[in-house]
């Protein structure tokens, strides 16, 4: 690595690279399937896609093996051309951005790709009677056109930052899109195309002969959908994956014989949320659990140190929008004098009451994830202990996606490459837990709609501050994500992880395409 290079890399991504090199001097071992080439890799991953249309959520965070996008995201969160030939280039007055195309590139079926596929995706996307799940996080595309045969221009509201990361959606063939969103072939650009997918087990790709970057040296890769943590490790142990995401405290016990732990740190934060009602929409309650929650204590001890804590959700992976004094302190005895002075009287049971409601809700977490299981009990014992009572409820996803309006979660969400994503969807008036600060909103758009790096920054260190005063959810910390990787492969790269990752996304696997056998 040249001086120069090595110079403009962040000490985090350095360490790791000496552990990567450090840690891949043994010799292959029996892979899953066995193949003494290479040629294949079977990874577990603890979700299932539900869909594989990026217009339904695949690919959300911008690797999917399936499709590509205009742009793609480096391994240091910028973003690069991908099926664009040149970078997304800005109006003079940041309401457009135009894009230039790549020639030469075909989907996998073998028909070309063009910009007519680009308007029919993003015009797919922007048409409520396509029913896109996609649709709100792009409130402010209002429209996109053709300039020519290669370029593009989408039009915006508003001036918009952080756009060009939403520019990673994954194209889909114009011909595939005259039929409801469900019934979409997942056929796309990208380096692998399905060949199988069995609900509830398996999904197996295979490499794109056609790929415009060359076809992957893996050429199938198989993804193994197992829920349960445990199950997991028992597998991974057992020789039956080549690569699993576990808990940190699952996958230090899978190391050696050949497997190897990665640990990336990561801009995934878990929060609880607290919906507008009677007890957690109380500005005493939302403020007395930031200070009762022991932060520290909860990276030290249930996440082992891999982690780190917060109290907003701007993630330490961006730190140039952090706010280092933005965090509230670990102070029991403030939060008990902030219950009592809101007129929350401890009962007889200890759990506090006012005008005849208990201090009580219910804490919804993922059936199958520990981490969130852990970080939840952590959360009530805190509670509890202020006379707040938390009822704990681990539930499937779809349970849970009924309830946010009414019951707290567990929440976990993202992104290493800019703090719009991360804060707007979850803290701006319009989020699914009814919270609303009109301090906070104006920060949010302010930091939203302005191109100056340093005026961004500021914006969002007054966000923080606005949060601080009066907040909405109680940030728990960012999780760094533990993998188990069999050392049969070279090509791994360390990133920092956005919340959506696994098998078929971020995580060790993410350059997948660009992997080789050792």
């Amino acid at each position: 690595m040249s001086g120069t290079v090595r110079s403009l890399l962040p000490p985090l991504v350095l360490t790791a690279l000496a552990l990567v090199a450090a840690g891949c001097t043994g010799g292959p071992t029996q892979s899953a399937e066995g193949t003494p080439d290479g040629s294949s890799i079977v990874l577990a991953d603890p979700e299932e896609p539900t869909s594989l249309n990026p217009l339904l959520g695949y690919g959300r965070g911008g690797v999917s093996k399936i499709y590509d996008g205009l742009v793609e995201h480096r391994a240091d969160g910028s973003v690069r051309p991908q099926l664009a030939a040149e970078p997304p280039e800005p109006a003079a007055d940041g309401l457009s951005w135009t894009v230039t195309l790549r020639e030469g590139v075909t989907f996998a079926d073998g028909t070309t790709f063009g910009p007519e596929d680009v308007l029919a995706t993003y015009r797919a996307l922007l048409d409520p009677a396509t029913g896109s799940t996609e649709r709100a996080g792009y409130a402010g595309l209002t429209g996109v056109e053709q300039l020519d045969v290669h370029t593009v221009r989408f039009t915006l509201a508003h001036t918009w930052a952080a756009f060009p990361h939403l520019l990673t959606l994954g194209i889909l063939p114009s011909e595939a899109l005259g039929v409801p969103l469900a019934d979409v072939r997942p056929v796309g650009t990208g380096p692998y195309k399905l060949v199988e997918w069995k609900k509830g087990d398996r999904m197996v790709l295979e490499a794109n002969a056609s790929h415009f970057a060359g076809e992957p040296r893996i050429r199938k890769l198989t993804v193994v959908f197992v829920p349960d943590d445990n199950t997991r490790a028992q597998r991974m142990r057992a020789g039956e994956f080549d690569g699993a995401e576990l808990p940190p405290r699952l996958a230090d016990e899978s190391d050696g014989d050949g497997l190897r732990v990665i640990t990336h740190r990561s801009a995934d934060l878990r929060s609880v949320t607290l919906p507008t009602g009677p007890v957690t929409g109380d500005g005493a309650i939302r403020m007395a659990l930031n200070h009762a929650v022991d932060r520290r204590g909860l990276v030290d001890g249930l996440l082992g140190g891999k982690g780190s804590p917060a109290s907003t959700p701007v993630p330490d992976a961006l730190p140039e929008f952090l706010d280092p004094d933005a965090e509230f302190p670990h102070d029991e005895v403030l939060a008990n004098l902030l219950l009592d002075q809101a007129g929350w009287a401890r009962g007889a049971d200890g759990v506090r009451v006012r005008d005849g409601v208990p201090a009580r809700f219910t804490l919804m977490y993922p059936l199958g994830d520990a981490v969130r299981a852990d970080l939840a009990t952590a959360f009530a014992a805190d509670a509890k202990a202020v006379g707040v009572d938390v009822q704990l409820a681990g539930l499937g996803r779809e349970a849970i996606a009924g309830r946010l309006g009414a019951d707290a979660l567990l929440h976990g969400g993202g992104s290493p490459f800019d703090p719009d994503p991360t804060t707007y969807p979850v803290l701006h008036t319009g989020n699914p837990w009814g919270y609303s600060n009109p301090r906070v909103d104006a920060a949010l758009d302010t930091g939203r709609t302005l191109l100056d790096p340093a005026q961004r920054a500021a914006a969002y260190k007054q966000f923080q501050r606005a949060y601080l005063a009066s907040p909405g959810m109680v940030v728990l910390a960012s999780v760094q994500h533990a993998y188990v990787v069999r050392e049969n492969w070279t090509g791994y790269q360390p990133v920092v992880d956005p919340h959506v990752h696994g098998a078929l996304s971020w995580g060790p696997w993410w350059n997948l395409e660009k992997w080789a056998p050792r």
